[in-house]
């Protein structure tokens, strides 16, 4: 049948869907699923551009397919908390092995175009993925310091985890995002959504 693999691959990519994330929406009354995360960060991605280092340099399009494909993984290895260091170990694995499986669903060249972005994203060396890499560590970020934070509390996040991780990959994007991240890591401080460490 002609599109059979292209229908099996999306088909595939609905139980991203079923996929909970540790972060809750921002009115609090759930935990987020997987796809919305990804098209939120698609959005975020569009809005933030302009304020990206050498923004002139990025393709806007490679980076929305690396951020819509990115978590497709997490359909078969789960999603891993950033700030839990136990789950963290063997984590690019897992994933790698996903990435093959659901992105070898498609025929060539869409199959390894796919895995390619998915490597390029998980090295953060390239200036989409270094700017890609920021809106997908910046938008929980702007959950949790918008809400009740009750991912950060029910894991005792502290303010210097959120610094290393989602702080440098920020700063190294964009000034302008590492600045209001600052603000909003001080107020998250203050609010005591944090530990401060």
């Amino acid at each position: 049948m002609i599109l059979e693999k292209e229908i099996k691959f999306i088909l595939a990519l609905d139980a991203l869907k079923n996929v909970n994330r540790r972060n809750f929406n921002h009115d609090d009354s759930r935990r987020e699923n997987t796809a919305e995360h990804s098209w939120q960060i698609v959005v975020l991605a569009q809005i933030l551009l302009p304020y990206a280092k050498n923004y002139e340099q990025i393709d806007l399009l490679r980076v929305i397919k690396m951020l819509s494909i990115h978590d497709v993984v997490e359909i078969e290895a789960g999603d891993t908390f950033i700030f839990d260091e136990t789950k963290m170990v063997g984590k690019y694995d897992r994933e790698l092995q996903a990435a093959k499986n659901i992105f070898g669903i498609l025929d060539e060249p869409l199959g390894s175009e796919f895995l390619n972005l998915w490597i390029e994203f998980e090295a953060e060396e390239t200036p989409d993925a270094i700017f890609a890499c920021a809106v997908d560590r910046i938008m929980p970020f702007i959950l949790n310091g918008n809400s009740k934070a009750t991912s950060w509390t029910e894991a005792s996040v502290t303010s210097q985890q959120v610094e290393n991780i989602v702080g440098k990959a920020v700063k190294r994007a964009s000034e302008a995002m590492g600045e209001a991240f600052d603000i909003l890591l001080e107020k998250a401080i203050e609010e005591g959504k944090l530990i401060k460490a």
